[in-house]
């Protein structure tokens, strides 16, 4: 069960000290969310902290993955890391196919459940990273490997290429691997969720 502590107090010193002693955690261990409340009349400002353990939400990861297991009818296996604040999943099973599904929409569902479940629960947007069988990474360096042939290809004709409409991290990788060239240039050009790049020449 993932649950979030709330501290209610008009010492934000005194407060924090009883999170100390309640929970046995370092903060650098939590996640607070401190707001403050106006006294009406005569009474003091009051400070409401929400806090949650990070390690209740890496203990709770695993929890739904075992149980989507289950219900999907795949023992699946879970390594899970909190870094940074991004949930970081890596799993495997006997049947990573089903896992991934076609073109990674298994894995991009599964990781949605799983963020807006933490979400729900906590009140907290966590950043949800699932992968299996390395798909993600090889998805990604064959991404790069076509951008820079095109990249490569707009260096010898000078002849600008737009490129199909993509999500903000998609560009933002176009842009990264556009930068190496000396003589090429990218930009953004549209509104979501049809914005897209344009490659092209760029003068000494």
């Amino acid at each position: 069960m993932l649950t979030s502590y709330k501290y209610e107090g008009k010492n934000k010193e005194e407060i924090e000290e009883i999170i100390k002693n309640e929970l046995h955690k370092d903060f650098d261990n939590l996640f607070i969310n401190i707001e403050e409340e106006e006294g009406k009349l005569f009474k003091s400002k009051k400070y409401i902290y929400d806090v949650v353990v990070k390690d209740d939400i890496v203990k709770y990861a695993k929890e739904y993955i075992n149980d989507l297991g289950k219900q999907m009818n795949i023992d699946i296996k879970s390594e899970v890391k909190l870094n940074e604040n991004i949930l970081n999943i890596v799993l495997v099973s006997d049947n990573n196919a089903i896992l991934i599904g076609k073109e990674g929409r298994t894995l991009g569902a599964i990781q949605t459940l799983l963020r807006n479940s933490i979400k729900n629960k906590i009140k907290k947007d966590i950043k949800v990273n699932i992968d299996a069988s390395n798909y993600k990474a090889k998805k990604q360096r064959n991404f790069e490997f076509e951008i820079k042939k095109i990249s490569k290809e707009v260096l010898k004709t000078k002849i600008e290429v737009k490129l199909d409409p993509m999500n903000s991290y998609d560009r933002r990788c176009v842009h990264n691997v556009v930068s190496q060239f000396e003589n090429l240039k990218s930009l953004s050009y549209g509104e979501s969720p049809n914005r897209y790049v344009v490659i092209s020449y760029k003068e000494d």
